[in-house]
Parts: C-alpha cells; sequence; structure tokens
C-alpha cells in the first residue's frame, strides 16, 4: 500500500478467475460434491458464460487436484478416502508447526491481536450451534494462523490445502468437537503465543491435527 489518500490501481479478476472461485466455491461447500461429474453445457448455462472460460478454469481445478479427468468419461469432483485425508491434515501439520515457529520468533504481539479476533469470531458461531459457521471461523482461524508468520509461500502452501481441508470438515460435521470445546482448543493456541511457550504451542498444534485425523477415521 503507498501513502495514505494515494490513489491505486484495482485489482481486476479475469473471468476464468471468477469462474474458478466459483467453482472452488461450489466444491468446498459441497454443491459440487465429491465424485459430482460436471457437464460443461449444464454449468456454462448456470453460470452464463461460454464454455471457453469455463474449460479454463475447469482445466486449472485439474492442476489444483481437485477435479479429476476420466479417460472417455469427462471431469469428476475428486472423491477423499481416508488416507487422502489424514495426508491433508499431515500437509496443515508441517505448514502450520512452521507456521507457529516463526510466529514465536517475530511478532508475537501482532499475531495475539489477530487470531483473538478470529478466535472472536468462533465464538460466536459456537454460541449459535451453528456448524457450518463454525468451520467457516475454524478455517479463517488457522488462514490467520499461517498468515501471521509472515512467510507468503506458508501462506501459499496453505492456502492450496484450502478446498480439500473444507471438504474434510464437511466429512468431519457429525463427528465435531462440542462447540465449546472447540472454542477452547483454539483458545489454547493463542493463549501458548501470548505466554511465549513455543514447546506447548508446537504440541497443541499437532495434537489438533491428529486429533481431526483420529475423528475423521470413525466417520
Amino acid at each position: 500500500m503507498g501513502q495514505l489518500g494515494e490513489l491505486e490501481p484495482v485489482p481486476r479478476k479475469s473471468t476464468v478467475e471468477i469462474v474458478s472461485d466459483e467453482l472452488r466455491s461450489a466444491i468446498m461447500y459441497g454443491s459440487l460434491p465429491p465424485g459430482a461429474q460436471l457437464g460443461e453445457a449444464e454449468l456454462a448455462g448456470r453460470l452464463g458464460i461460454s464454455r471457453g472460460p469455463l474449460r479454463e478454469a475447469m482445466q486449472r481445478l485439474v492442476q489444483e487436484g481437485l477435479l479429476v479427468s476420466e479417460p472417455h468419461r469427462g471431469l469428476f469432483v475428486i472423491t477423499l478416502d481416508e488416507g487422502d485425508v489424514e495426508d491433508v491434515y499431515l500437509a496443515r501439520l508441517a505448514i502450520e508447526r512452521e507456521a507457529c515457529r516463526l510466529i514465536m520468533e517475530r511478532n508475537r504481539g501482532e499475531a495475539v491481536a489477530r487470531l483473538t479476533d478470529a478466535l472472536d469470531a468462533l465464538v460466536d458461531a459456537a454460541s449459535q450451534r451453528d456448524r457450518v459457521a463454525m468451520s467457516d471461523a475454524d478455517q479463517a482461524f488457522h488462514e490467520v494462523l499461517v498468515s501471521s508468520s509472515g512467510s507468503q509461500r506458508l501462506e501459499r502452501m496453505a492456502h492450496t490445502l484450502l478446498v480439500e481441508t473444507r471438504m474434510c470438515l464437511n466429512a468431519l460435521q457429525d463427528t465435531y468437537p462440542e462447540p465449546s470445546e472447540l472454542v477452547e482448543e483454539h483458545r489454547r493456541l493463542v493463549d501458548a503465543i501470548g505466554d511465549g511457550e513455543e514447546e506447548r504451542l508446537l504440541k497443541l498444534i499437532e495434537e489438533h491435527m491428529t486429533d481431526s485425523i483420529d475423528r475423521l477415521r470413525v466417520t
């Protein structure tokens, strides 16, 4: 950002980027469920676009691993088996463990302030016992955690797991911890950062991820 009051160019998204975002969101929230086949004509009609940008957007999602191409059949939304789910959370653990380590080396105060805001949003969702809102707030908390590390590369890596993580969270709905337990898990992470206890923080983030894997194994 430039000096205060200085006008800067407003970023514009191409049609392909907008369509890619729409498809990711549909996969993330289950409108396009795991295993669903994507029909070009139907999707182009629903989105009000030509097939060209739709095809390009779908190919982006193939490259991201969210769609899979089956010869002579077409494109399908990926399905996540138990091994995939475990792999997603282990990858997140590697990223978020390093993010935690960097936070402890850098500006813990800023991280605590940002994470406290994210925690407040989770508390609000938990008070309403709204599982979808809780999943949103849970995911947003971890996005802030990685962002607070100051590493753009870690943030990019975490972003590639965004939709798969949300697909896992959708599967986790029936085994999600009680709202008060979920809030407490995240509050302990913020407290550990605030207290400057790196060893406790790293232990907590590992337990948080492995507990999620264990809960998903019983679904």
